[in-house]
C-alpha cells in the first residue's frame, strides 16, 4: 500500500502516570496501526505510528485528547521520511 506512512509524535503536559501509553496502544490496536509509544525521560511520551494516512489522521486526534485522567498540553508531530516497516504497535520501555 503506497499511502502508508509513519509519524513521530512527541506530547507533553500531564501525560505520565494517567494511564496515556495504554490509552494509546488500545486506539492503536482499533485502527490497526504499527509502532510505539514510550515515555521520555522528560516527562513526555513519544509516539511513533505507521499507517494510512487518513487513518493516522484519525488517530493523532484521538490521542491530542488522550485519557480522562491526562492533560495535552503541547503536541509535535513530525513526519518520518525513511522509516523500516513496524510490525505491531507496542509500549515501549
Amino acid at each position: 500500500m503506497k499511502d502508508i506512512k509513519t509519524y513521530r509524535i512527541l506530547i507533553s503536559g500531564r501525560v505520565q502516570g494517567v494511564g496515556y501509553r495504554y490509552f494509546v496502544e488500545e486506539k492503536a490496536a482499533l485502527y490497526k496501526i504499527k509502532g510505539y509509544v514510550k515515555n521520555t525521560m522528560d516527562n513526555n511520551v513519544e509516539v511513533v505510528c505507521q499507517g494510512p494516512g487518513k487513518i493516522l489522521d484519525i488517530f493523532m486526534d484521538i490521542i491530542k485528547k488522550g485519557p480522562a485522567f491526562a492533560r495535552v498540553e503541547k503536541i509535535n508531530i513530525e513526519e518520518v521520511e525513511k522509516s523500516h516497516n513496524y510490525g505491531a504497535f507496542r509500549i515501549s520501555y
